[in-house]
């Protein structure tokens, strides 16, 4: 299959003209359609995919933990393989800059190879054996427990990573790697870099002779096709990454099929950074740098962007609100990645600016597809009288400087937030006063994101074994689970227990003896024997 773009969506492994609406995609940077031109499919196609998808879940996931793993290292290599093409493509589709998307594009690649390893390695199963008893009391049975793929899973690509978070980003690795095959709808705003990277995984399933229903690519915009997709009935799961309406509409149809699914959407945050007097006093000036780098990154289009800061009123949180002002003001308005957008930060700029009590101390000129970086301040008396306009998520540079009274009224203030992505505390070690202000705070913050760091920024999510990228609700639709790192699998898994199986019908990790040397909890002790 050729990896050039025609404007095509590919089913059954092979490259399909859409039959509905027509659309271009478009480029930010000099705001004009760009060929080809694109077709969405319709509902027929949609079905089409979907049954495909049905139809190879079972030789799918009965493949051995080697070859899935082969197969995503084939992805990775065919996604190396497209070289600077995709690049110039997703340049021109984001108006993201070529170095963030070349290490973008590593960190989809070396995604695929980390679940590559966790196959490998086995434990991913997480099997478990309780052995028969048969002169107990009643006698215990011989019991054996592994976790196996859901079934077909789909996937929405998102707008701010056209690499990571799309067509062969985090969920599809995650989906695949368990088993699952994967029909995805490309974002609109991206079409021609989806169907190259969709192009790629196509070809990594011919390679590996996989059911050519093991991966599908839609196109199309709108939420037509995205309710129809997750209203299949081979659809067994979702995975989402984009705006809370679009998040809540996708739970909705899921919630109203005749057997609902889960929907792991990650939808809004403006995570919060917690900036005690300690830390103001010995490095007000660095921590105002460094928040101004993290506000601005990727023109604040980033889930973690730190869109709330947190401190107590006094000499140190002036001296850190002007220092931060001074850093942002010469920062200039930067291309956002779509029109859409950039209307969208315009509009959340100027609610934010027309709430009483709040004073902007940075408003850069925004216009067109141009974002410029934005900070407000308010009292902590005013926060808490109208949190809800002023904890609206603006996705884009901006945000929202509270002046607590005290530690009590920043602790209330935190209680009052929804759940959210990360929380950052920038505390000085050797301060005990700093020291003893976490320790309270700790709990709550533990109630309410899903990760916490110290003494840093929120933007650049580590892909690795112990990292948590979700949240509780509207962080995520579900904040038992983490869309990045290897625990990203555990979403669309779900256990299977066997009871006195002959050895010949157990799955491998189960049997005896432990072949692969796999991890097990055998009578509630782990090990490998």
């Amino acid at each position: 299959m050729s990896n050039s773009i025609q404007g095509e969506a590919l089913i059954g492994g092979r490259a399909v003209i859409g039959a509905g609406a027509t659309f271009k995609a478009f480029d930010p940077n000099l705001e004009l359609a760009i060929e080809p031109e694109f077709r969405a499919v319709n509902a027929a196609q949609v079905a089409e995919a979907c049954d495909l998808a049905g139809q190879a879940f079972d030789s799918f996931r009965a493949t051995t933990d080697e070859q899935r793993a082969d197969f995503l290292e084939q992805i990775a290599a065919q996604i190396g393989a497209l070289g600077d093409e995709l690049i110039v493509r997703a340049m021109a589709e984001s108006g993201l800059p070529r170095a963030r998307l070349e290490g973008e594009r590593g960190r989809t690649v070396n995604q695929l190879k980390l679940f590559a390893e966790l196959l490998r390695e086995g434990s991913w199963q997480d099997a478990r054996i309780d052995s028969a008893l048969p002169q107990r009391q009643p006698p215990r049975p011989d019991l054996r427990l592994r976790f196996i793929g859901v079934g077909p899973v789909a996937v929405f690509g998102a707008s701010n990573f056209p690499l990571a978070f799309s067509v062969a980003g985090g969920d599809t690795a995650a989906a695949l790697a368990a088993g699952c095959p994967v029909v995805v709808k490309a974002h609109s705003a991206h079409p021609g870099t989806s169907e190259l990277v969709g192009r790629a995984v196509v070809e990594a399933v011919r390679r590996c002779e996989l059911h050519p229903g093991t991966f599908a690519l839609l196109s199309g915009s709108g939420h037509g096709i995205g309710e129809t997709l997750v209203k299949h009935p081979a659809i067994q799961a979702v995975g989402f990454t984009g705006s809370r309406s679009g998040g809540l509409a996708l739970m909705a149809a899921a919630a109203s099929r005749p057997q609902p699914i889960p929907v792991y959407a990650e939808m809004s945050s403006i995570n919060p950074v917690v900036l005690l007097p300690g830390a103001l006093a010995a490095r007000g000036a660095e921590i105002a740098a460094g928040f101004a780098t993290s506000l601005t990154m990727g023109v604040g289009q980033f889930c973690t962007n730190p869109g709330l800061l947190l401190g107590l009123a006094g000499k140190e949180f002036d001296a850190f609100a002007s220092a931060a002002a001074e850093a942002l003001k010469p920062l200039p308005a930067a291309t956002m990645l779509t029109a859409g957008i950039a209307q969208a930060y315009q509009r959340g700029e100027d609610t934010l600016a027309s709430q009483d009590a709040v004073t902007s101390l940075v408003r850069g000129e925004s216009a067109g597809c141009k974002g410029a970086p934005s900070l407000f301040t308010v009292s902590g008396d005013a926060f808490l009288a109208n949190t809800h306009a002023l904890s609206a998520e603006i996705f884009g540079p901006a945000s929202l400087l509270v002046a607590c009274r005290d530690l009590d009224q920043l602790l209330q203030i935190i209680e009052g937030l929804e759940g959210q992505l990360t929380a950052t505390l920038q505390l000085q070690e050797d301060s005990e006063s700093d020291l003893a202000a976490a320790r309270r705070l700790l709990p709550a913050l533990e109630r309410k994101v899903g990760r916490i760091l110290a003494n840093g920024f929120p933007t650049g999510v580590e892909v690795s074994t112990a990292m948590v990228h979700g949240g509780p609700f509207p962080a995520t639709s579900d904040g038992r689970s983490s869309s990045v790192g290897t625990a990203a699998i555990q979403r669309f898994l779900r256990p299977v227990s066997y009871q006195n199986l002959p050895r010949a019908l157990l799955p491998e990790v189960l049997r005896e003896p432990n072949e692969r040397g796999v991890w097990r909890r055998r009578d509630g002790t782990l090990t490998r024997n």
